[in-house]
């Protein structure tokens, strides 16, 4: 009954804030329509268009049921590997949907225009890794799936990082010069995880192959019909201290200092921050890597640090930005989240962790060959473009 009316409380609060800055909103978006000049050609808006995206005439028009389908499998990434969502999010909406394009054809004619579609893509492209979060960190916690501290820690440090970094580094450093060497940067962490899943790389992660193989057995003996109950072999906090933090997943003991993912939650967030990019294909590798976690409890907490740092972006966009989204397609991409979101924490545990790794490298590689190829030759040879 309390968890009821916590979201019903959130919900109303949420719906409050939305009326309240609708108007807004509006005389926002109708003042930068009204920068463009009129007529039909790329850049102009025609006097009789039909209205597409956010309402504005001769604007793309948006397929709800591909937005649908494609916000299913954002879903389903993000909460099976804990990372990707912003990046699959801007694929559908930049390239399959044709706004980024859009938007860059008022760069000259009409900034104002360009700047509020593309903001308007970005934070559309935070409330799916925003709701996906959201339920997925739900889901993982109710499975036993989610270390809470460690997620805690890695999102506070991100708030500060998030505001920092930009704010010491806006207007000083040239983003071009370095986005080819972070793409390089990534080609490594892919190749770095590559590693680890060798019986070589595997020796020195002792603690989560045992884990691992123990939960792996539980899903063996439940598909063979045993009644497990995963919450109590789950996740189980035994001590808390501001020095070391000691829990028990499938019985296998792992323990942290909540400072070292501060300081991770801190640098991730202030590099995803200057990047533009969600910041999970990060948090992921220094989950595995340098915390030593299983990936089955890593996509949860994951999510958790980004929830954190989606509920403040958001809010900062259309609360202060007052920037607008396409309520249509957000509406039915969230029906496709919930979709998506409800079904990856309940597939990934019959996927090896192994191959979750696996899955996760061929999107790093991807995500690399993009930043590689956008920074060394100054575009994208794979979407977003």
């Amino acid at each position: 009954m309390q968890k009821k009316k916590l979201f019903l409380t959130l919900g109303f609060m949420l719906l409050l804030v939305l009326v309240l800055t609708n108007a807004a909103w509006a005389d926002r978006l109708a003042e930068a329509i009204n920068s463009a000049p009129p007529g039909s050609d790329p850049g102009q808006i025609p006097a009789d268009g039909e209205p597409g995206y956010l309402g504005i005439p001769g604007a793309p028009q948006v397929n709800l049921i591909i937005g649908f389908l494609w916000a299913v499998w954002v879903g389903w990434i993000f909460s099976t590997v804990g990372a990707f969502g912003g990046i699959m999010a801007g694929v559908g909406h930049i390239s399959i949907f044709g706004l980024g394009n859009y938007a860059n054809t008022f760069k000259n004619t009409a900034p104002a225009l360009d700047k509020m579609v593309t903001d308007s893509i970005r934070v559309s492209n935070q409330w799916l890794v925003g709701t996906s979060a959201a339920i997925s960190s739900f889901n993982y916690w109710r499975m036993g799936r989610l270390v809470l501290p460690i997620g805690l820690s890695l999102g506070l440090g991100s708030l500060l990082g998030s505001y920092l970094i930009p704010w010491l580094s806006a207007g000083k450093i040239s983003l071009q010069e370095y986005i080819g060497y972070f793409g390089l940067f990534v080609f490594l962490l892919g190749g770095w995880l590559l590693y680890e899943t060798t019986p070589r790389g595997q020796r020195g992660k002792k603690a989560a192959k045992e884990a691992s193989q123990r939960y792996e057995e539980s899903v063996r003996k439940q598909k063979e019909g045993a009644k497990i109950d995963e919450k109590e072999l789950g996740v189980k906090l035994k001590s808390l201290s501001f020095k070391r933090i000691y829990f028990t997943f499938y019985g296998v003991e792992f323990s942290f200092n909540p400072l070292i993912p501060f300081i991770g939650g801190f640098l991730i967030a202030g590099l995803a921050s200057f990047l533009g990019v969600g910041g999970g294909f990060l948090l992921v590798p220094f989950l595995t890597s340098v915390a030593g976690l299983p990936m089955y409890i890593v996509a949860g907490t994951s999510a958790l640090t980004v929830l954190i740092g989606m509920v403040v972006s958001i809010f900062t966009y259309m609360v202060v930005k007052l920037t607008p989204v396409f309520w249509p397609l957000i509406g039915i991409e969230l029906l496709g989240i919930l979709v998506g979101s409800t079904i990856g924490p309940r597939t990934s545990k019959y996927i090896p962790e192994v191959y979750l790794k696996r899955i996760f490298i061929v999107l790093a590689f991807y995500v690399g060959l993009r930043y590689v190829t956008k920074g060394f030759l100054g575009y994208s040879i794979v979407p977003p473009f």
